[in-house]
């Protein structure tokens, strides 16, 4: 189980979990483009009610990512009993963080946005349309941290498999439950709602049934460890805590991102969905090597060789800057083509394509500084994580009041934001790992 800094290595782990999240935004691309078919409200109302849903599932992100961390050093120490206790009480407290979100969400979702969008309608349907989506948490949540673990013991192959049956669940239900096809009813935002929750329900489902079928539970027997184990339930959200509260802060300035670009009016809005989903698109391999980046440094601080840490998120990073130039260059080329797949509507390909080419170049910063930031998380640190988190986040939030509430640049300033996040989360992150204060950290 024990890793090797090596371009070959970092590859390895990092393709097959770039095309396991390639897969979903394909689903997520053909989501937003059967909802931009039926109006620009809709995708304005799946833009917002998107991210809320998007903040929740980072809270299992940051769950599961903080016990990647240990499974992943526990994998490095060659602790095959350790990791397989980790995995098993990983599942139990997914399962407890899964249901309290959905029974508070249920209950916040009405005051959030009654309160903070200015469109009765679009706030009316954000609130239905999550009151279906988030009983697919509790999947979500329990495929973030298998997939985590494929990942610590160098399995991310695996991942292919889950994401794709997700996808095609979801893209083949979206469109029949969308429009209406082959005598499903029409339900139009409700129907991606459901379609969302089956694909969950199948990628869990799969990912779940290799760790069977393919008899890795001989290894890592779960059976023999399923009871709920306090301390090792405290030693993971000692690590996992500082990264949820980390994701809700990052996720949530972007919540209130789209809530200040619904003030700015509804084509604003439907054109900031269009370009979420442009983003997450160009950022596939990025956030492929920064959980490689993770699951890599922690492997190799647990063999004892932390001098090597500073080199392998360079070489991380460089490969990353690679692809983002690559890709964000096919995309500038064909960006007028690339928009016309969500909306056939000139007015707004034209308010969207200055937005664009700023979130192309703002990729190529997102490049490095997510995958040293994960470097940082792979040290085990996670406080310092959160304290990196909440004073970038800030920053955003401050330049987004300013320039969206108050002086209302426009759309193209909006975005600009990207450019203050991600360039203050990379100085922040590169000033502590040069420093050496994580050495020693144990998790």
């Amino acid at each position: 189980m024990n890793i090797t800094a090596t371009n070959r290595d970092i590859i390895k782990i990092a393709a097959p979990i770039s095309l396991a999240l390639f897969i979903p935004q394909i689903s997520f691309l053909a989501n937003t483009a059967f909802l931009g078919r039926l109006g620009e409200r809709e995708l304005g109302v799946n833009g917002v009610s998107g991210i809320f849903y998007l903040t929740l599932s980072m809270i299992g992100y940051g769950l599961s990512n903080g016990i990647q961390v240990q499974m992943a050093r526990r994998a490095g120490e060659g602790d095959t009993r350790g990791l397989t206790r980790a995995l098993t009480n990983g599942v139990l407290l997914c399962l407890m963080f899964s249901l309290g979100l959905m029974m508070l969400s249920l209950w916040l979702t009405p005051l959030i946005f009654g309160y903070s969008l200015h469109n009765t309608d679009t706030a009316m349907q954000s609130v239905n349309y999550l009151y279906i989506r988030v009983w697919g948490l509790p999947f979500l949540m329990l495929t973030q941290l298998i997939n985590s673990f494929y990942i610590a013991t160098r399995q991310s192959k695996f991942l292919i498999y889950g994401a794709l049956a997700g996808a095609l669940f979801n893209i083949g239900f979206d469109y029949l439950l969308i429009f209406g096809h082959h005598g499903f009813p029409r339900m139009g935002l409700k129907g991606a709602a459901l379609a969302s929750i089956l694909g969950e329900v199948a990628f869990c489902a799969v990912m779940y049934g290799i760790f069977y079928f393919r008899r890795i539970y001989r290894e890592y027997p779960m059976h023999k460890h399923f009871s709920f184990d306090v301390k090792l339930s405290q030693r993971s959200l000692r690590v996992s805590l500082p990264l949820i509260v980390q994701f809700l802060f990052s996720i949530g300035g972007w919540q209130i991102f789209f809530i200040y670009v619904e003030h700015l009016g509804q084509s604003e809005l439907a054109a900031s969905q269009i370009l979420r989903s442009i983003f997450g698109i160009v950022s596939i391999g990025t956030w492929a090597l920064a959980s490689t980046c993770n699951t890599m440094v922690s492997n190799v601080i647990g063999q004892g060789r932390q001098e090597q840490v500073i080199g392998l998120v360079k070489k991380i990073a460089k490969l990353s800057l690679l692809y983002t130039i690559v890709v964000g260059g096919i995309l500038l080329l064909f960006s007028h083509e690339f928009l016309s797949l969500y909306r056939d509507d000139t007015r707004l390909i034209a308010l969207s394509l200055p937005s664009l080419r700023v979130i192309v170049v703002a990729t190529l910063v997102m490049a490095v500084s997510t995958v040293v930031f994960n470097g940082v998380v792979g040290t085990g640190n996670t406080m310092i994580n959160l304290v990196m988190e909440v004073f970038c986040v800030c920053t955003y939030l401050v330049y987004c009041y300013v320039v969206i509430q108050r002086l209302r640049l426009g759309l193209t300033w909006a975005w600009v934001s990207e450019f203050v996040y991600w360039t203050s989360l990379l100085a922040v992150s590169v000033i502590y790992l040069r420093s050496g204060r994580w050495k020693g950290k144990k998790v």
